[in-house]
């Protein structure tokens, strides 16, 4: 007897081979939310919790070769997109989005390492901001990619409020801006907006240092939205449920980075 079908949503992302973010992060989310996982990859890492030891980006075409298969076989219902390494790679995803038109597009505009480092370079930055950004649903930026996609400081929550109607004047109809990045103490705020309004998410701060929070979070509001949810209710479930996952995090690996638990909710 056949199971009754599954949901689908596919990550287009980079893998982890330490399993904490990425790709694996991607589908374990997706599982934990009753989603059939399907996957493109657009870089893999030799990685752990101490860092990242190799990267290799496999050709475009192998890339749009990934996608196609999986957009001509399933009924997706939602694409995250992830670490996207180059302009290349960032053409070739757009291309394949302007081909197969999913209804929901989340993207995390991965750009800015936890060290600080910037990993996108202008080519790159400006393929962004310039083939994705009007292909997407919804955005999840943290402060410092914000910072890079408007090219100016985000110094403060006044300014954090500001963003948010400054990326929707680029063009996407929502916008989650993440708060953990912004100084200060005490509750951790998410913002969110879009053409209707805006509203604030905020949950207790955690003495966590995690691995994989963006990811994680963007693949739940994509399964979210995979289940029906609408944008602000897919983002609403999501920052709970990332809280969950952070709250209930541990440590495999011999640093002080923590991993989130995606199946947290099932072990309660």
């Amino acid at each position: 007897m056949m199971a009754t079908a599954l949901p689908c949503a596919l990550t287009i992302a980079g893998s982890d081979s330490g399993g904490g973010a990425g790709i694996q992060a991607d589908i374990k989310t997706f599982a934990a939310h009753g989603v059939h996982g399907l996957s493109a990859i657009a870089a893999l890492t030799a990685q752990n919790t101490r860092g990242v030891r190799a990267v290799h980006v496999p050709p475009v075409e192998f890339l749009r070769a990934q996608i196609d298969a999986c957009c001509e076989d399933f009924p997706i219902g939602a694409v995250k997109i992830g670490m996207l390494a180059s302009a290349a790679v960032i053409h070739a995803v757009a291309d394949a989005l302007e081909h197969w038109r999913p209804r929901w597009v989340v993207l995390d505009p991965v750009m800015v390492a936890t060290s600080g480092a910037r990993l996108l370079d202008a080519d790159a930055l400006a393929a962004l901001r310039e083939r994705l950004l009007p292909l997407a649903s919804l955005i999840t930026p943290n402060i410092p990619e914000a910072e890079a996609l408007l090219g100016h400081p985000i110094p403060d929550a006044d300014a954090a409020d500001a963003a948010l109607d400054e990326l929707l004047a680029q063009g996407v109809p929502a916008v989650l801006l993440k708060g953990g990045h912004l100084p200060g103490e005490g509750a951790m705020v998410d913002r969110y907006a879009d053409t209707s309004g805006s509203t604030r998410f905020t949950h207790p701060r955690l003495d966590v240092h995690p691995h994989g929070t963006g990811c994680t979070l963007a693949a739940a509001i994509a399964a979210n939205l995979c289940q029906g949810a609408t944008l602000l209710k897919a983002a609403a479930a999501a920052t709970d449920y990332v809280h969950g996952a952070l709250r209930n995090s541990w440590r495999p690996g011999q640093s002080k980075l923590a991993v989130l638990d995606p199946f947290w909710q099932h072990r309660s």
